[in-house]
């Protein structure tokens, strides 16, 4: 029996929720946008400015953004393919949130990212610790313009 799956994701610029729409299509997926309960403007964003809100957040091992809303498909998925670009190395503290908001017993947590040049160095290892219920795969960056064969592929080797 295939497993039920949903694509959540966190994106600021698009470029995230772009390569979640092609995943969930890939994979007859539902799509959960996690969004931010006070949205980011572009100073929040600017990594170069020390005290910029994304900054101060990633420098917070603590902080837990608020979301917007709930996710009620998380409940009956078997498997969560979980989006975020990537932010100092990892995943940004509202992917915390998130995780920290749901159980997550006996189901598969996949996270795929965009970045402009890191990789998911040890997201997954940090994901573990934040949600310790679920099995936490390794996951890949899906950067550039994706093939939906190829994610289909990718993605059915954990919806066995």
């Amino acid at each position: 029996m295939a497993k039920k799956a949903l694509v959540a994701y966190f994106s600021c610029t698009g470029t995230t929720e772009r390569a979640a729409r092609v995943l969930a299509a890939a994979i007859g997926a539902k799509v959960y946008e996690i969004e931010p309960a006070e949205p980011y403007t572009a100073a929040d964003l600017d990594w170069t400015d020390k005290k910029s809100r994304s900054t101060l957040e990633m420098k917070d091992e603590s902080c837990r953004p608020a979301i917007a809303g709930r996710c009620a498909d998380v409940a009956e998925s078997d498997v969560i393919f979980l989006g975020f670009p990537v932010w100092w190395y990892t995943a940004p503290r509202i992917v915390e949130t998130f995780l920290e908001s749901y159980d997550f017993a006996a189901k598969t947590v996949v996270p795929f990212a965009t970045s402009g040049g890191s990789g998911l160095g040890k997201t997954a290892a940090a994901m573990r610790k934040v949600c310790p219920s679920a099995a936490v795969a390794e996951g890949r960056m899906l950067n550039g313009r994706q093939d939906e064969a190829a994610l289909r592929a990718w993605a059915e080797g954990f919806l066995r």
